[in-house]
């Protein structure tokens, strides 16, 4: 996920999903609030308020690629999670860091840290992104997996973060990234935890990523899966939808809604406009149309769920700084449509 257009995936995989029924999870964070921190952590806690019931996610760039620079003050009231994008990989496996890019204009570190408080103060979570379409981060055996939740805790109580967000984009092992997410929540239970696939990442509850969210369910926040640089991707119906349309939207959210996710970690995750993408933009109408869809059972397209799921999570798009360059029409328009959801 850049501001560049990232590769575009080949092919379709032949796993089409069996309706597997919803499980509800029964926790806290399901009807949009974080689980109390462990007692043995002595993890110092970052002062926010919980995830919306249904919550806009945005990405803010620490980088310049021709979208707007911004601060993170400068970041649309309507994003209720930022995600810093990236953390950088270290020489040692798993283990990844951050710096401030000089490019986005901070004069201080403390500078960023305020900006961050200042955000939550106004109920708002920032969280740590991991990854994007040239992240090098690899968690593959038990050690990087103590590496990564090692690091990733560390960043969370030096910067403040409210978590973390998985978006690697070059493979994952399910074992061991739910094996060092489970670590992180364990030294910080009120962890907001996000993931990015890409589509074909959640054609199956057997692929890698979708594995890790199950693995993850009863602590993880949201799925904010990519539905863009994608091509055509099988519904859930068996049938194949092209990208860019509001049946690709929903089709393709129904396989992770039939496939175990509780519908409050599910989101939809779209470009702020064409250039912040290879292919998948879409109107806000769309966005609107495929959220209608899914939560009330209205506004669909040629698909149309055999129930509807009140309790999705939301939207995401990438990122911040091109809606900023786009009038942020998606904070104002997805934005405010999520916001009045059931």
């Amino acid at each position: 996920m850049t501001g560049l257009p990232a590769r575009l995936l080949a092919g379709l995989t032949a796993a089409v999903l069996a309706s597997a029924g919803i499980v509800g999870t029964g926790t806290a964070q399901a009807a949009g609030t974080r689980s109390p921190a462990p007692a043995a952590s002595s993890a110092p806690a970052a002062p926010t308020a919980a995830v919306p019931r249904h919550a806009v996610t945005g990405y803010w760039q620490n980088f310049d690629n021709g979208a707007t620079v911004q601060k993170l003050k400068d970041v649309d009231d309507a994003y209720d999670i930022i995600a810093v994008s990236f953390a950088d990989a270290t020489g040692q496996p798993g283990a990844v860091t951050f710096r401030l890019d000089p490019a986005v204009g901070y004069g201080s570190t403390d500078e960023f840290k305020a900006d961050i408080k200042a955000k939550q103060a106004a109920g708002k979570s920032v969280i740590l992104s991991v990854g994007g379409e040239r992240g090098a981060v690899s968690v593959s055996d038990a050690a990087s997996a103590k590496n990564f939740a090692d690091s990733v805790s560390g960043l969370m109580d030096e910067y403040g973060f409210n978590g973390v967000d998985i978006d690697l984009e070059n493979g994952l092992n399910s074992t061991y990234m739910t094996q060092a997410l489970k670590s992180v929540h364990d030294r910080h239970g009120d962890v907001v935890v996000t993931m990015a696939p890409q589509t074909i990442d959640m054609q199956s509850p057997q692929n890698e990523y979708f594995k890790t969210a199950l693995g993850i369910k009863d602590f993880l926040t949201a799925v904010n899966m990519q539905y863009y640089n994608s091509g055509s991707m099988n519904g859930c119906d068996g049938k194949v939808y092209s990208q860019g349309t509001v049946d690709f939207l929903t089709a393709l959210a129904c396989i992770q809604l039939e496939g175990g996710l509780d519908p409050s970690q599910v989101g939809i995750g779209v470009p702020a406009s064409a250039r912040a993408a290879g292919g998948g933009h879409v109107a806000p109408s769309v966005v609107n149309a495929a959220l209608d869809c899914l939560t009330r059972g209205s506004n669909c397209g040629s698909f149309k769920p055999s129930r509807t799921y009140p309790g999705l999570r939301g939207a995401m798009t990438w990122s911040t700084n091109w809606d900023a360059a786009n009038g942020n029409a998606f904070a104002s328009q997805v934005g405010a449509h999520v916001h009045r959801l059931p």
